[in-house]
């Protein structure tokens, strides 16, 4: 036999949260019509499913209140609820981890574990009261509360509090998170059009510190990849002496879709160097839409976030860099010009030289002048000389152009020529008011051949038109090298 008072207080707990289930479902149709497809219900009815489920959920909710229809209520409610538990377990089964939209907007998440087991609560929850019987269901709501005294009542209503405080809380850290990812993305795009109209916007110098801290052991995982195979993480350290890339992603993040094809670019180019992998969350056929899209390689399912939770990442795209030691090698990298960075840093490290090796021919390679005309890249080679390859849209190209400047202002004894070599279009590029010769590489044609895949970076071209030095990437190694130019110059 049950007491009335966990039967009754059972009921109200079913209640209030199939009440707000099916409250948010009404507010947030879309979601909810999607959510019906992606759980297997066929397009035409996925609309209608979305339409009455939400009915059901709040009739059921006013049903359980009331003693003489509580244990029929009950009964739907658990007939519901295991449904809900079989479809997210066939999800499961068929490794995908479709949106539940279970609360509408107040909260959303990949159904996994998680989903499961709370379903699983509420079906135990509603299984309680239908064992009371309909002969023990227990006093209604408004009559189990009239007999409340002053303490019981006030623990009742800090409950009820809780409850709606956390509701709310979700819903306006969704609501939040969802402007501040619209925010960043239109920001970024000022940007790109405040640089390319000259403005100088400072960045910062340092990587934030995020993530695990460097030295600490690498948190083992066993992922899915998009071909059903199970990867841990030993797999992908198999390759000795080469560090792992781990990239967090989802295929509806906006900025991860901008990188994708760089991230193909570097794994095709630098298998040999770095091995990068993709832990993606999302809907299983978007990610896999997605890896056949770009050619990708190493995608992973992380669709409970566990990954991510363990290496701390922070939103997508972010990286971290696992040395072959199998410990983290740098802090994480959040967005796409830390990762760039990240990646260029791996490389710089690898144990390989990106580019052509030193006392290699320069290549006959054609570019475009600022004024139109066309010049092959040897004939302006006169003398030792630093090729930096730039891009006015580059961040990191922005928090070096002083530098440059200053640099070309007043030359040390014995410095290298320069030769800027920029992609972007030529008013852009002009705006960068440099006083050494600029040539175009829009298509990033040369950049490519000469081994810089990304800004800036530099490389020493000796007057005979041979390579003198490996590739350098990033601000700092950029003025090294033209140091070094310098310092091989005066020898």
């Amino acid at each position: 036999m049950t007491t009335p008072a966990a039967t009754v207080v059972s009921a109200a707990a079913l209640a209030a949260v199939l009440a707000t289930a099916g409250i948010a479902k009404l507010f947030d149709p879309v979601g909810s019509r999607e959510a019906s497809k992606a759980f297997g219900i066929p397009q035409r009815f996925a609309g209608t499913v979305a339409r009455c489920l939400p009915i059901v959920e709040l009739t059921v909710a006013v049903l359980l209140l009331p003693t003489a229809t509580r244990w029929w209520a009950a009964l739907a409610a658990l007939a519901l609820l295991l449904a809900f538990c079989a479809a997210i377990g066939r999800a499961m089964a068929r490794g995908e981890a479709p949106e539940c939209h279970c609360f509408g907007q107040l909260h959303s998440a990949p159904a996994g574990w998680r989903t499961l087991a709370r379903n699983g609560v509420l079906a135990a929850m509603a299984a309680f009261v239908v064992a009371a019987g309909r002969e023990d269901a227990g006093p209604s709501l408004v009559a189990w509360t009239s007999r409340l005294d002053r303490v019981e009542w006030l623990v009742l209503a800090l409950a009820v509090a809780l409850v709606a405080t956390v509701a709310v809380g979700n819903y306006m850290v969704l609501h939040v998170l969802r402007n501040y990812g619209r925010v960043l993305m239109r920001l970024d795009a000022v940007e790109e059009r405040l640089r390319a109209a000259g403005f100088d916007l400072e960045e910062p110098d340092d990587v934030p510190e995020l993530g695990l801290a460097p030295g600490t052991t690498a948190p083992d995982f066993q992922l899915s990849s998009t071909d059903g195979q199970l990867v841990g993480l030993a797999d992908l350290t198999a390759a000795a002496g080469i560090p792992v890339l781990l990239l967090f992603t989802s295929p509806t993040c906006g900025p991860c879709s901008v990188l994708m094809p760089t991230v193909a670019e570097w794994q095709r180019e630098h298998a040999d160097e770095l091995t990068i992998a993709l832990l993606s969350a999302g809907d299983v056929d978007a990610v896999r839409a997605e890896a056949a899209e770009h050619a990708l390689a190493n995608v992973l399912l992380d669709t409970d976030l566990a990954t991510y939770e363990a290496y701390e990442a922070n939103g997508t795209p972010s990286a971290v860099l696992i040395g072959d030691d199998g410990t983290i090698a740098a802090w994480l990298a959040a967005g796409n010009d830390w990762i760039e960075t990240l990646v260029h840093q791996a490389l710089s490290g690898a144990g390989t030289t990106p580019g052509l090796p030193v006392g290699a021919e320069l290549p006959s390679l054609r570019l475009s002048r600022l004024d139109g005309g066309e010049v092959e890249l040897a004939s302006v080679i006169e003398r030792e000389t630093a090729l930096v390859f730039w891009n006015p849209g580059c961040g990191y190209c922005r928090s070096l152009h002083e530098d440059i400047l200053a640099w070309e202002a007043s030359p040390p004894d014995g410095a290298p020529a320069l030769v800027v070599v920029s992609a972007g279009e030529a008013v852009g590029v002009m705006a960068e008011g440099f006083a050494s010769e600029v040539l175009l590489d829009p298509e990033w044609t040369v950049s490519g051949a000469l081994g810089a895949d990304g800004t800036p970076m530099a490389v020493l071209v000796s007057a005979d038109g041979r390579i003198a030095s490996p590739v350098a990437g990033g601000g700092p190694a950029v003025l090294d090298l033209l140091g070094a130019g310098v310092m091989s110059a005066a020898r």
